[in-house]
């Protein structure tokens, strides 16, 4: 994901902490580890997480405190027409357990 220029603190504000029933709907959606990097240099994001499933991960766009959280943090990040974020899929080349 990538961030407008000069936002960055504003970014990690904002989620510092995040909302509470933004933080329960992840968890109720199986999340169970949620990371985000930030490149400074770039403005790019990295989000790792770990979730249950997809079929649970994938519902999450639907929840209205999501869409909420999306409209709030449009002016900061590049989003789609629905206000969620553009994300670039970038490949593993690398695990160990």
């Amino acid at each position: 994901m990538n961030l407008r220029p000069g936002v960055e603190a504003e970014y990690e504000r904002r989620h510092n902490p995040i909302w509470p029933e933004l933080q329960q709907m992840l968890k109720d959606h199986g999340v169970n580890n949620y990371s985000i990097f930030l490149d400074r240099k770039a403005s790019k994001l990295f989000a790792y997480v770990e979730i249950e499933s997809e079929e649970s991960w994938s519902k999450i766009a639907d929840a209205p405190v999501c869409k909420r959280w999306w409209a709030e943090m449009k002016e900061l990040i590049f989003s789609n027409p629905d206000n969620s974020p553009i994300v670039e899929v970038i490949d593993e080349v690398f695990h160990i357990d």
